[in-house]
């Protein structure tokens, strides 16, 4: 009896350490997998007291188009493509094709932050611009939705230099990007990026000009992509913001729509 408890008692131990392990190496796998999931981008905290809106999500109250940039072309900048507002959001197209143009804000701003949600259709060349002139002339963060394009380069449009920094582009799908060498890493990897952008949905962008020369920085859903460092003064110490509808091709029902678009003076 003794010899059998004691082969009894060993079997039970036995089992049990086997459960153990199993639940210890599950705990484990949970605790290695979840911080390399977390780790895939990293998403900064911003302190966003001081933002004011200048788009009131039903009306185009503070904004104006203008033809003059060389997006309009087309009509012999007699306008500046169509905006209007859809659903608490400024959406912008062609008003015929291959004409576009910009939207302009009323007011003039210098040192800002500006953060928006943007929601693309997939083929549309779009930006935002920071310092703006009337003829488009700015610091772009690229809103460049299509195959080749990239979402959160900067560029100088209508500028001297060839100013143009990017680190990844698109390929034949919105989930699916190559990144590039730049000077800034790409910060999402190819294969993390159909969970980090929002195809269908909404995704936050946001830009920071200061300085003239200027350093000019944008984040895409929290997570910074590109820094710029401008050594030549090219434009006036203050511009407009700008929406912008590319010109070229035939993109009269696509759109490229922007709500909640909020500024923080930084002067």
């Amino acid at each position: 009896m003794e010899t059998d408890c004691i082969q009894g008692c060993n079997r039970q131990p036995a089992g049990t350490a086997g459960r153990v392990l199993r639940v210890l190496s599950l705990f484990a796998i949970l605790f290695v997998v979840l911080p390399v999931r977390a780790a895939e981008f990293s998403v900064e905290q911003f302190d966003d007291t001081g933002f004011r809106a200048i788009f009131d999500g039903h009306s185009l109250a503070g904004w104006h188009p203008s033809a003059l940039s060389t997006h309009s072309a087309a009509s012999l900048h007699r306008s500046g493509g169509s905006w209007g507002v859809e659903d608490g959001a400024i959406a912008g197209t062609q008003d015929r094709p291959g004409n576009g143009g910009i939207l302009l804000s009323d007011e003039a701003f210098g040192n800002v932050e500006i953060v928006l949600e943007a929601r693309i259709d997939f083929g549309v060349d779009s930006g935002v611009f920071l310092r703006s002139s009337e003829s488009g002339a700015a610091y772009q963060m690229t809103v460049d939705y299509y195959p080749g394009g990239s979402v959160g380069g900067i560029y100088g449009e209508a500028l001297s230099g060839n100013i143009f920094v990017k680190n990844f582009e698109f390929l034949d799908a919105p989930s699916r990007i190559h990144p590039l060498a730049s000077s800034v890493p790409l910060p999402v990897s190819p294969e993390a990026w159909p969970r980090f952008w929002q195809v269908d949905g909404w995704n936050q962008l946001r830009a920071r000009i200061i300085g003239n020369p200027p350093t000019v920085t944008t984040w895409i859903n929290g997570v910074r992509f590109m820094l710029f460092e401008d050594h030549e003064r090219r434009l006036p110490d203050a511009g407009a913001i700008a929406l912008q509808v590319h010109g070229g091709g035939d993109h009269t029902n696509q759109f490229a729509r922007y709500r909640n678009i909020r500024v923080k003076p930084l002067d």
